[in-house]
């Protein structure tokens, strides 16, 4: 039987085991805070505050019911869904419906390795030179996650996070001095229930801000990873196994409401500089000038200085981005191939193995995505789309695993059971919506 630990019983020692939300919480910003959001602030304003921070909450619930069972069977994700009833071939259907999402993270990866293409011409280097950076982005990302080691994704990820947030809330508390002010009636109306005219921008935000649908299954690898679910072991059916899962589960709940609490934090951010700043001057996220568009932020609020930082902290994030989301989507990978048959691991030894190969090759396709379209904003938005068209999915999964898979005394109360069925239902919305405005828009809608 394999090794378990006793859960700490205590705030300082629950506080010693955090770490997975950290891990997708630097995922989170680069991509979907730093791009998606501060384009939606520059298109609508203050208006959608409501729903930034709706976007960031209702999906919190889904993420700890994926984290629960992971720590109760010691499977992963795509090992869940795989699981799940339905028709089959080769995989179980939701497999397939994952496949066709997972098919776009390389392109959301390539946006952000396009985007530290124009950070390096921002900060001096000829344009000739952009997709020099780009390859060496490619070639640093693969040669970092060859070592395969969580706590060196772990530590990395924290640090370039914690940096990037701290520098944008203090950009935002500066723009209380500068001619962009944020006063307590533009924060009112971004809080009052208003639909725009347009949702387009909003819904694809709604699929990557906060816990986007990669990071939801992303979200128990890390845990896994970090010992949840070996700490807790294997279900013996004793009162001991069960108090082992409950423990466990707390300090899995803290993560993720942690993290919540720093993405939403850094995604409001983000948001206020772009409605604030951006969307008072008329500026528009584009690809080509993103990098340029993106510095009008900090140079606003904190003149040239903070469009000096901005280059340094921008580089920093999507850097923690395109190392996290490589790192997660290798272990995907290499969990793909195992269940579609292409390669049967024998051991742990040989599962990192495979995931070393996958991160290179993964790394090295999204540089190739870069240097190919080199459309940042494009790049990202297609894996926005896809990953709200896989977050009902997602949900109903999350509910059938609470419901059938885990013991009566372990699953969540009541109130929990009412707040993941409202969250299961908002996502639905999102992608549903992203279903019909593309086969809208295919049929010229």
């Amino acid at each position: 039987m394999a090794p378990h630990l006793n859960p700490p019983s205590n705030w300082k020692g629950m506080l010693r085991y955090l770490g997975p939300g950290l891990i997708i919480t630097a995922t989170i910003v680069g991509s979907g805070e730093l791009i998606v959001t501060p384009k939606l602030g520059a298109e609508h304003g203050f208006s959608l505050l409501w729903f930034i921070i709706l976007g960031c909450l209702v999906k919190v619930f889904v993420q700890v019911e994926l984290g629960r069972y992971a720590i109760v069977s010691g499977k992963t994700t795509l090992e869940a869904m795989d699981s799940i009833p339905g028709p089959r071939f080769k995989v179980g259907w939701m497999i397939w419906v994952w496949l066709l999402m997972y098919l776009s993270l390389p392109f959301q990866v390539g946006g952000m390795m396009a985007g530290l293409g124009q950070i390096a011409v921002q900060a001096g280097a000829s344009e000739g030179s952009k997709s020099l950076w780009v390859v060496f982005v490619g070639l640093l990302t693969a040669g970092m996650l060859v070592s395969g080691r969580y706590r060196l994704v772990e530590r990395l990820c924290i640090a370039m996070v914690v940096f990037f947030t701290l520098f944008t809330a203090y950009a935002v508390l500066s723009l209380q001095g500068s001619e962009y002010s944020i006063g307590m009636g533009d924060i009112l109306s971004g809080l009052s229930f208003k639909m725009p005219d347009s949702f387009t921008t909003a819904f694809a935000a709604f699929g990557i801000i906060g816990v986007g649908a990669s990071e939801l299954i992303y979200y128990p690898y890390w845990c896994l990873e970090k010992g949840y679910g070996k700490n807790t072991g294997g279900d013996d059916g004793s009162d001991g196994w069960r108090e082992r899962a409950r423990g466990w589960m707390r300090v899995m709940r803290l993560d993720a409401w942690v993290s919540m609490v720093i993405y939403t934090g850094a995604t409001i951010a983000f948001y206020l500089l772009g409605a604030a700043i951006l969307n008072r001057q008329g500026l528009m996220v584009e690809s080509g000038d993103m990098v340029k568009t993106l510095s009008q932020m900090y140079s606003g609020s904190l003149g040239g200085v903070g469009s000096k930082f901005f280059v340094v902290g921008a580089a920093c994030v999507l850097f923690s981005t395109v190392f996290a989301a490589t790192a997660a989507n290798a272990r995907l990978l290499s969990d793909a191939l195992e269940l579609y048959g292409v390669h049967k691991r024998k051991d742990e030894e040989d599962r990192m193995k495979s995931i070393k190969v996958c991160s290179v090759f993964l790394a090295l396709f999204s540089m190739v995505l870069a240097l190919t379209f080199d459309a940042p904003v494009w790049l990202v938005f297609t894996g926005a789309i896809a990953q709200g068209i896989m977050l009902p999915f997602l949900a109903g999964g999350a509910i059938y695993l609470t419901l059938k898979r885990v013991s009566r005394e372990l699953r969540p109360g009541q109130g929990w059971m009412i707040c993941l069925y409202v969250s299961a239902f908002c996502m639905a919305v999102v992608g549903i919506y992203q279903i019909y405005d593309k086969i809208g828009s295919s049929f010229g809608n």
